[in-house]
């Protein structure tokens, strides 16, 4: 490679902070491959100029001789980036704000002490969730690589990180499509003059049906089932036909169909990449937020809404006394966040190199709070009104939690409102949007990875031939129908308890461990000052004293304080009136921990195959291997 040296230290500095370079050049920084030469040259950042063979006499200049090489090569073929810097940020509010907003932060946020809940809650979340989300933003960026060969980067030795998000991002998928399927179903049965989960004169109901809300006097006991509650239980889920997880009972037909609409919706909006699934945020971001603001005025406009208001809000400052308190908040705002999936790391790395992810953090982390806060009002307004039809106290209506809030007491109110039907549609387009989001997001991350580890095999089946990426679909659906994958368990009619199994244990307990091994790999192997001097190459400023301790100290003890809380006290899984076996949450804790388990397999497997001494095999696993891409014009400069 023959060295072209640079003019003068000013063509370098001519590049503004914000801007790239262009867009067909990148500054790489870090390992130089084995065998380039490159003369030196007297460059304040340590980079001297080498240009890419057949770049031609055009591009020769004199410099001075200087301390560090600097080698630059043409690269023509540049990473894709955001249509709009808006895509970028719609997409990352759209994988942050999800179903778990509407339904977990009301439910967590009362049961915790209500307004009481929120200092904790913006505690952990200034110290623990939006550092981390930063920290996912800015590597990123500046890596501009997926979850997998990022680590090559900046610690090798931790590529398994990046294999066991890629399998969480898997079992995340296999339940929450399946309950977008089960919004897309109840959108589909809104679309009647009388909503079916109003009557008991169905072919699903029992004899325990009863309808509170009709007008003829009627007796609640405690064997009474409401119409709502026997059409989510008898007729969307069918789980009456299963015994629990040991006889999950037939295929439930119409679920399978949902679902399969589901998947023909996430493959057309990211067959081309943030290009195509940029644009669909545009209305899958926005939607909700439209909803939510019709909901909220509806709800308001409610009989009884106060009491409900009263009691999502009211604090009970004994409460934060509790441990349990605590461990909920930094759960909550770690999964509303969602740092440790992957997603951040691969819609940043098609930023531009100089895009403010600073200020991104800070907007989309308070777009995401504020969002979980305002659902509360969306939800409680409702249950202060069914609290006032029925005669009871809120809490006696707020007891159920998860879908069942969403899908059983909150259609219920809804059905019982003038002009329910299109208020139904809309709820239900608002969950099918929110979990849309999620999903193109989780996708996202994966393909990211896949493309950037292995991107000679497979860049040409996904953009050259999108069909050949389609057929591969109908062969994961092949893998599916011979129960390979646990998504197929979920479409029997006992689906819902391998949902639950799957939301306990698959995510939680696991990224969250995944999450602290990044954090330390990052800040303790990789180095703090590294990560802040490339986020001031990034951005022209360095993070101040706040973020570093938060990224050395406070968020690796946030991570395992989590971590210890849920081995401390498991959760005892329990949904409608079955009760999980032992033998299902030895499963569970099987499941979660086949995707950390890639974390140490990779290590024991890069120290084996590593020539040298255990030191010298250490030492190169720690050591990045690989340089980073930076934009700067038609070269390609890399630190020698």
């Amino acid at each position: 490679m023959e060295t072209t040296p640079l003019n003068s230290q000013k063509e370098l500095s001519a590049y503004k902070d914000g801007e790239d370079c262009q867009e067909n050049g990148v500054l790489q920084k870090g390992v130089p491959a084995p065998g380039d030469k490159a003369e030196s040259g007297q460059i304040s950042n340590g980079y001297s100029a080498v240009p890419n063979p057949g770049a031609g006499d055009d591009t020769q200049h004199s410099i001075p001789a200087a301390t560090t090489a600097l080698v630059a090569e043409v690269h023509p073929a540049e990473r894709e980036t955001w249509g709009k810097k808006v895509d970028f940020l719609l997409s990352v509010i759209g994988y942050a704000v999800d179903l778990g907003n509407v339904w977990r932060f009301p439910y967590i946020c009362y049961q915790n002490g209500g307004g009481a809940f929120l200092l904790p809650y913006t505690i952990m979340a200034i110290f623990g969730g939006i550092p981390l989300f930063y920290m996912e933003l800015a590597l990123g960026q500046y890596h501009r690589n997926g979850c997998i060969s990022i680590w090559t980067k900046i610690c090798p030795i931790f590529k398994g990180i990046g294999c066991a998000i890629c399998l969480i991002a898997f079992y995340i998928a296999s339940y929450y499509n399946t309950i977008i399927a089960w919004a897309l179903y109840y959108l589909i049965s809104s679309f009647t003059e009388q909503l079916p989960w109003t009557s008991c004169e169905n072919s699903w109901n029992t004899g325990n049906c009863t309808n509170y809300f009709s007008e003829d006097n009627i007796t609640w006991t405690l064997h009474s089932t409401s119409p709502a509650e026997e059409f989510y239980t008898r007729h969307v889920l069918q789980i009456h036909r299963s015994k629990g997880l040991q006889d999950l009972g037939g295929l439930s037909w119409q679920l399978v169909l949902c679902i399969m609409f589901i998947f023909t919706v996430i493959y057309f909006s990211i067959w081309k990449g943030v290009k195509t699934s940029g644009k669909v945020v545009w209305v899958t971001a926005t939607f909700p937020y439209i909803i939510l603001l019709i909901l909220l005025v509806r709800g308001a406009t409610l009989p009884g809404a106060w009491r409900g208001v009263l009691f999502y809000l009211k604090p009970n400052w004994q409460k934060l006394l509790e441990t349990g308190v605590w461990v909920d908040a930094a759960a909550q705002i770690f999964f509303s966040l969602g740092p440790g999936f992957g997603v951040l790391l691969a819609f940043a790395s098609y930023n531009k190199f100089h895009n403010n992810c600073y200020q991104d953090a800070l907007v989309t982390s308070a777009v995401n709070c504020m969002t979980s806060f305002v659902s509360g009002f969306v939800i409680f307004t409702v249950l202060g009104y069914m609290a006032e039809m029925r005669k009871e106290d809120v809490s006696e209506v707020a007891k159920d939690a998860g879908p069942s809030l969403l899908f059983i007491t909150y259609a219920e109110a809804i059905a019982n409102m003038p002009a329910s039907t299109f208020f139904a549609i809309v709820f239900f387009l608002m969950l099918i949007t929110l979990g849309l989001d999620s999903t193109f997001a989780g996708l996202e991350g994966v393909i990211t990875a896949v493309l950037d580890e292995f991107p000679h095999v497979w860049v040409r089946t996904l953009q050259d031939y999108p069909k050949k990426f389609f057929l591969s679909l109908l062969k994961r659906g092949g893998s599916a129908s011979a129960g390979l994958e646990p998504s197929w368990w979920s479409r029997f009619q006992g689906g819902a308890y391998v949902v639950k199994l799957l939301e306990e244990f698959a995510t939680g307990p696991a990224v969250l461990t995944v999450a602290l091994i990044e954090a330390v790999a990052v800040f303790w192997f990789y180095g703090i000052n590294q990560f802040c001097s490339d986020v001031k190459e990034m951005l022209g400023f360095s993070p101040g004293w706040f973020w570093k301790i938060c990224w050395v100290a406070i968020s690796p003890l946030f991570l395992l304080f989590i971590i210890c809380s849920f081995l401390m006290s498991p959760p005892q899984l329990r949904l409608f009136q079955y009760d999980y076996p032992r033998w299902s949450i030895i499963l569970g804790y099987c499941i979660g921990t086949s995707s950390f388990i890639c974390i140490p397999t990779y290590i024991t497997y890069r120290l084996i195959v590593t020539p040298g001494t255990l030191k010298e095999r250490i030492i190169k696993g720690i050591t990045p291997e690989t340089p980073t891409a930076i934009p700067c014009g038609d070269i390609r400069l890399n630190a020698v």
